[in-house]
C-alpha cells in the first residue's frame, strides 16, 4: 500500500514537472517522422495480464510487425530523433501514465512482449507476481542492452542469456525489495548515463 501511493504522488509529479519536456518530446517526435508521438505496445503485467505500455515512438510506424519484439544494435528500424531518446531513456517517460493508472509501478521488472513470456520456466514465471516497473535492477544493470545484441545470433542470445540472467536478478531484487531501496534504485537510474 505504501509502495502504491509513493508511485501515485510520485509519478502525478512527475507528469505535471515533466509536462514542458513531454510536449517538447512529442513535438520532435511528430517533426522528425510520419506518424503518431507515442508507441503502445502490449505487454505483459502483474499475473500475466496483457496491457498497453506508452512510449514515445523511436522508430518507424509498423515496426512491430517488421521484426522482432527487441531491438538489436544497428536496427534500421530506429528514427534519428528514436536513436537519442532510446539513448537517454527519454522514451520511457510515458509509462509514467502507466503507473499512475495502476498498471506498473515505478520500480518492478521491466514488463516484457508476450512472445519472450510464453518462453519462461516454472521459476520464472514467478516475476508476473510482481507489478512492472519503469526500471529495475536488470534495467540497471543491462542498461546498454541493445549494444549487446548484434550479429546474427542476437535473439538467441537474448532468450538463451540476457533474458534469464534479468529475471534471476529482478526475481533475487523482489525478495528483499524496501521502499527505501526502491527510491535509491530511482536515483541511480536518474543519475546513470
Amino acid at each position: 500500500m505504501l509502495k502504491r501511493g509513493f508511485d501515485i504522488l510520485a509519478s502525478g509529479a512527475g507528469l505535471i514537472v515533466l509536462s514542458p519536456l513531454l510536449l517538447g518530446i512529442a513535438v520532435a517526435v511528430r517533426v522528425s517522422s510520419p506518424g503518431p508521438a507515442l508507441y503502445r505496445a502490449r505487454r505483459v503485467g502483474r499475473f500475466g495480464k496483457e496491457f498497453t505500455l506508452y512510449k514515445f515512438r523511436s522508430m518507424v510506424v509498423g515496426a512491430d510487425r517488421r521484426g522482432p519484439g527487441i531491438t538489436a544494435a544497428g536496427d534500421s528500424r530506429i528514427t534519428g530523433v528514436g536513436r537519442f531518446l532510446r539513448r537517454t531513456k527519454l522514451d520511457e517517460l510515458p509509462q509514467l501514465i502507466n503507473v499512475l493508472r495502476g498498471g506498473m509501478s515505478l520500480v518492478g521488472p521491466r514488463p516484457e512482449d508476450p512472445r519472450y513470456v510464453a518462453l519462461y520456466t516454472p521459476e520464472q514465471r514467478r516475476i508476473l507476481e510482481q507489478r512492472p516497473g519503469i526500471t529495475s535492477m536488470a534495467s540497471l544493470t543491462y542498461r546498454d542492452e541493445e549494444r549487446m545484441l548484434s550479429g546474427e545470433d542476437w535473439e538467441r542470445v537474448y532468450v538463451e542469456q540476457v533474458l534469464p540472467a534479468k529475471l534471476a536478478i529482478d526475481l533475487e531484487y523482489a525478495k528483499r525489495a524496501t521502499l527505501w531501496q526502491d527510491i535509491m534504485l530511482i536515483l541511480r537510474t536518474v543519475l546513470a548515463r
